[in-house]
């Protein structure tokens, strides 16, 4: 988006250089990046990060009023409520399409946002990579709010440790070591000192949850919640500790913020930098361009269930038609130049909201498939997970 420095990013790029990068990636922690890692980071003009930053707040906003937590209030799904809801989330993340207006501007483009925490050790660690690699500015950064490694680490010691030993501090998941994020939870445990443990492991005791580690049991104080709840019913785990139990822990990211910040959130929010979007349920009549919109359900995660080809039939033939959304497309702008076609871009804004939300980090998707998924880009390079640079001095 910078064309002086990406003409120079690119000019340096060789096949040696994205190996040994990548080699790197997949060798340093216990873990592999078991997702493609992009040829290139992408370079954010002032303007666009203005843009990014300004939708960002305007969102955020609104999601502090009485009018969002009235509307969130029909969020979450029956029996799925957790007890000792916290008052907001923790962690918030807000995706935007890199677009351009009709005047062929870019602009960035609300696709979704969540509750629920990302890859916040991952992304810390990828741009340590990054920099030993390819020749990124001096003056760019990847954090936001002035944050460089030693305070983000602090930030996230202080939030998700907070004032408990981190071995009484768990990392939980389903079947963590089968997770495709799961190099991301090898660098929080390092990171800080915490375990990362699967949900069937976990022991109960009344009220009281424990897990095991050489043979001892040690109590859970704090769970740095990275578990799917769509992914829990999907696959019908079993274990002692069920969610909705009432439980001695302090949740680091409470689940009942997955749903109440979610796709459920989109027709709530108003914004030039958010597209028109509905519950099919609210629709007196559809829209005549139904080609224009994408169909979304609204309880589930990483794209599954997606459908980019609305039709009046489909439509009509949904059960519950208040569980799907109908979003209005975007336009994925022609951003990234590489040697076989121009790459898009979806841009992650994350934050940690402690007692106020700040932005700390981002993530970036490039695809050159009709979609951001996997799926639509296989066997194409410059593709992939990356991080946004942005003049930070």
């Amino acid at each position: 988006m910078i064309p002086e420095i990406r003409k120079k990013i690119n000019a340096e790029y060789t096949n040696a250089k994205y190996k040994a990068f990548t080699h790197e990636l997949d060798t340093t922690y216990k873990y592999p990046t078991d997702f493609r890692s992009a040829e290139t980071p992408i370079f954010l003009t002032k303007d666009v990060k203005r843009q990014l930053i300004e939708a960002c707040n305007e969102i955020v906003a609104q999601l502090q009023t009485k009018e969002f937590l009235e509307h969130a209030s029909t969020a979450i799904p029956t029996g799925l409520s957790v007890p000792n809801e916290t008052s907001h989330p923790i962690f918030l993340q807000i995706d935007f399409g890199i677009c351009k207006d009709k005047n062929g501007t870019f602009i960035p483009q609300l696709i979704e946002l969540q509750g629920f925490p990302s890859l916040y050790g991952y992304q810390a660690f990828l741009n340590d990579t990054i920099r030993k690699h390819f020749s990124i500015p001096s003056t760019y950064g990847a954090s936001f709010n002035g944050f460089v490694r030693e305070t983000y680490e602090k930030l996230l010691c202080d939030v998700i440790v907070g004032d408990s030993d981190p071995k009484n501090v768990v990392l939980l998941e389903i079947e963590p070591e089968k997770q495709k994020t799961r190099i991301d939870f090898a660098v929080m445990e390092k990171m800080l000192g915490i375990q990362t443990v699967c949900l069937t492991k976990v022991k109960k005791y009344g009220k009281q949850l424990f897990y095991i580690e050489d043979g001892q049991e040690i109590q859970i104080e704090r769970i740095y919640n990275r578990v799917i709840f769509d992914e829990l019913e999907r696959k019908k785990v079993h274990s002692e500790f069920k969610f909705i139990d009432e439980v001695d822990v302090h949740w680091v990211g409470h689940p009942n913020w997955y749903f109440r910040i979610s796709k459920h959130t989109l027709p709530f929010l108003k914004s030039k930098y958010v597209p028109e979007c509905y519950f099919v349920s609210d629709l007196k009549e559809y829209p005549s361009d139904l080609h224009n919109y994408v169909l979304k359900p609204l309880y589930s995660f990483a794209g599954l269930g997606v459908d980019i080809n609305v039709t009046k039939g489909r439509l009509d033939e949904l059960k519950y038609k208040s569980q799907f959304l109908l979003q209005r497309k975007v336009e994925y702008a022609e951003l990234i130049q590489t040697p076989d076609g121009f790459s898009k871009a979806e841009v992650r804004m994350m934050f940690i909201w402690d007692k106020e939300p700040i932005l700390v980090k981002n993530l970036v998707r490039l695809s050159k498939g009709a979609m951001m998924g996997v799926d639509f880009n296989k066997n194409k390079t410059w593709v992939g997970s990356t991080i946004a640079y942005h003049e930070a001095l």
